[in-house]
């Protein structure tokens, strides 16, 4: 059975587009001209993935998110978005979202962010990871944990804590933190990171893994402890305890 894609797009020429190339790329698509008709859509046939624009008329992309994903329901979003601002990305993210494409967008982009957005999906939670690195790792009951910097996660319930706060990490966010701490000591080269969560390396120019980095920073952060993901200038990123 083909995948089944809910568009939301506003404009016509853009959402026709679209339709099109998802059709002839294999998905089934639903495409529709604002959020109120998305969730609808979504309410009554829940499709296998969401692209919404970021800025519709009405009920907007953040708006449809936030209500879904307040609603518990983990269907993978990727927004469209004409808003290049990091803060404004970063509002996708708060809102839930899980990816993001930026207007103009290559249609082979949006592609290849759709394919890992379902690969990711249909993984089962605990096989999500890469290969093992040196973080401690035990089986409790069915689910796995992993510990390292601080830091505990438990992949069966996609959970994850600093300390004793849990961490609200939406499903790249969790993935992203779940490779670093199964490396914890390691550089991992932004290549490896592209290729490990989305499967597809978007090449030097471009800035979604700092974004990614940037906000699971802000959401590891407290108030005299230090920062557990580290920068390592012209290579990428590690998780260590200073």
């Amino acid at each position: 059975m083909p995948q089944t894609v809910l568009l939301a797009e506003d404009d016509r020429a853009i959402r026709h587009a679209l339709e099109r190339a998802l059709t002839l790329e294999g998905y089934e698509v639903r495409a529709v001209a604002d959020g109120v008709e998305a969730l609808a859509q979504a309410h009554t046939d829940p499709p296998d993935v969401l692209v919404l624009d970021v800025m519709m008329p009405g009920i907007d992309g953040l708006q449809v998110c936030r209500v879904l994903r307040a609603e518990g329901d983990r269907t993978p979003i990727l927004m469209l978005t004409a808003l290049v601002e990091t803060a404004d990305r970063i509002a996708g993210l708060d809102a839930g979202a899980d990816d993001y494409v930026v207007k103009p967008f290559d249609v082979e982009e949006v592609f290849a962010r759709l394919r890992a957005l379902l690969r990711r999906t249909s993984a089962a939670p605990a096989a999500a990871g890469p290969s093992e690195g040196p973080a401690r790792e035990a089986a409790q009951g069915a689910g796995r944990q992993l510990e390292a910097a601080g830091l505990r996660m438990d992949l069966q319930a996609r959970r994850a804590w600093r300390g004793r706060r849990e961490l609200e990490l939406t499903r790249t966010e969790f993935e992203l933190l779940e490779l670093l701490v199964r490396n914890a000591g390691i550089v991992l080269d932004h290549s490896t990171i592209y290729d490990r969560i989305w499967g597809y390396d978007f090449g030097p120019g471009s800035k979604n893994l700092a974004v990614y980095v940037g906000y699971l920073r802000r959401k590891l952060d407290e108030p005299g402890a230090p920062q557990p993901i580290h920068t390592v200038r012209g290579v990428g990123y590690v998780l260590r305890e200073d």
